[in-house]
């Protein structure tokens, strides 16, 4: 049986790594900074995009890509911010992949887009492994979840360039232990930059926000000088 399904899974990577670079060449030539944005259920990622959307309002323009088993409620919640959202529904899947953002991106206007936010299914494993054609991978666990997560699901913490704890409000009330999770981190992922946030109170909002500006500018200043 393993002799039959290692070639299968090698070879739907290898078809998914295809797709994916067409991505994202196509996000290079529009000059366009794009992350994947990846968590368990419940972590907050949706209510990370509102936030972020709303202070940046004016200053950057985002679309987003939101992935989820089923409904749109999730789109629709990001459409009412008066930005772009398409749906993906993957009935089941367990991940987003490079094909179903290329058919998504032929419902999204590109044109007056900076950024690109993909909000991936719901899940600490199989995201992980599925490159979309994103520059930057970021991941969000909130403190309910626990300190353990990065011992139980090392790959998500290894590839991520960002992490961002959300819920910090709750700390008093949970058994979570920051300084566990900066040091298990660490160890998973020397470079990647952790960000302490609430999505309920805006704490720890400004150095995320100053991490998204930063990035969108750099892509800003490549697009310029394709254009001139």
């Amino acid at each position: 049986m393993t002799e039959i399904k290692v070639p299968v899974v090698r070879n739907i990577l290898q078809a998914n790594e295809r797709l994916a670079a067409e991505n994202r060449r196509r996000f290079d030539e529009a000059g366009i900074f794009v992350v994947n944005l990846m968590s368990s259920p419940g972590a907050g990622k949706t209510s990370l995009l509102e936030k972020t959307i709303d202070a940046l309002a004016g200053r950057i323009g985002i679309a987003v890509i939101e992935g989820d088993l089923q409904s749109s409620y999730d789109a629709e919640r990001i459409q009412k911010k008066g930005v772009q959202a398409v749906q993906i529904n993957t009935d089941g899947g367990c991940h987003l992949d490079g094909n179903m953002i290329q058919i998504a991106l032929e419902s999204l206007d590109l044109s007056g887009v900076d950024l690109l936010i993909i909000e991936n299914v719901g899940n600490l494993v199989c995201p992980a492994e599925f490159n979309l054609g994103e520059h930057e991978k970021i991941m969000i666990l909130s403190v309910a979840e626990g300190d353990d997560k990065p011992v139980k699901y090392p790959l998500m913490f290894q590839i991520c360039s960002v992490l961002l704890v959300n819920k910090i409000d709750l700390l008093p009330y949970t058994d979570c232990d920051m300084s566990k999770i900066r040091e298990r981190v660490g160890q998973l992922n020397a470079r990647g930059k952790i960000f302490e946030i609430s999505c309920r109170t805006g704490e720890g909002f400004a150095p995320w926000l100053s991490w998204i500006e930063e990035k969108v500018g750099e892509h800003r200043t490549l697009r310029a000088g394709k254009q001139s």
